[in-house]
């Protein structure tokens, strides 16, 4: 039998994980140009969503958490659940648990709780907010952001319903609404919801145009993702967030 030499595997040894909703086309491919040319292994697995966004619908995914999340290799440095709405609603301790039941022991992350931590980061407390949500998914959010101490000065909706839909709202369609949100008096930040809203080619031109920084889901969840694995990623992503 001939000998055979092993190693750390793909990613030097660094290994991430994203529970990615079967209805997202954007948070996969954002976290890409986060991590490309990096020596990191991001592996993903993906949870059943209805493309229609209720509460209900978003809540119903807490039911299949741990199945997916076994789906994941083992050892991993932390694992990322991609959906805000649903973390708002479902709860981030509860999605934290239900995933570190099949995962014990990894640190586990989600949008919400990432926007939360990256906000405190940025010492913003007065927010212009952007979402794609209905005003009963939209509603619940706010709330959340306010019994975290973050207020929402301006908000602005589009008002879709259909996560496909969303994935094919544009670039521009969400530059516009963060200059809007971003200029309500005393915004300290713009926080963009949704991880299938696409963002990062114009965080940057929103940064600029405000003043203020911008966080998008996607933005904050790859970051405290990074943060809670030890990866010093300090440039490695757009807006002033990568470069705390």
């Amino acid at each position: 039998m001939r000998d055979v030499v092993f190693d750390d595997g793909a990613g030097c040894g660094l290994r991430l994980g994203m529970i990615v909703l079967s209805t997202d086309e954007t948070l996969e491919y954002e976290a890409r140009q986060v991590l490309e040319g990096r020596c990191i292994n991001m592996m993903h697995a993906r949870i059943e969503s209805h493309p229609h966004v209720t509460p209900t619908s978003l809540k119903a995914m807490q039911a299949r958490m741990p199945e997916i999340a076994a789906l994941l290799p083992k050892e991993l440095s932390a694992i990322a659940y991609g959906c805000t709405s649903a973390s708002v609603l479902i709860g981030p301790e509860i999605v934290e648990r239900e995933v570190q039941s099949v995962q014990p022991g990894r640190p586990v992350t989600n949008p919400i709780s990432a926007v939360i931590a990256a906000l405190g980061a940025l010492k913003a407390g007065r927010i212009g907010l952007v979402t794609p949500y209905a005003p009963d998914v939209a509603a619940p959010m706010r709330k959340f952001l306010a019994d975290h101490g973050i207020e929402t000065a301006h908000e602005i909706s589009f008002g879709v319903d259909d996560d496909r839909r969303v994935a094919r709202i544009s670039q521009r369609s969400s530059l516009e609404a963060m200059l809007e949100a971003g200029r309500a008096d005393g915004v300290e930040a713009v926080f963009a919801s949704c991880t299938n809203l696409g963002t990062f080619e114009v965080i940057d031109q929103a940064e600029d145009e405000l003043g203020v920084p911008v966080i998008s889901s996607n933005l904050a969840l790859i970051w405290h993702l990074l943060k809670l694995a030890g990866i010093e990623a300090r440039g490695w992503g757009p807006g002033q967030l990568f470069h705390r």
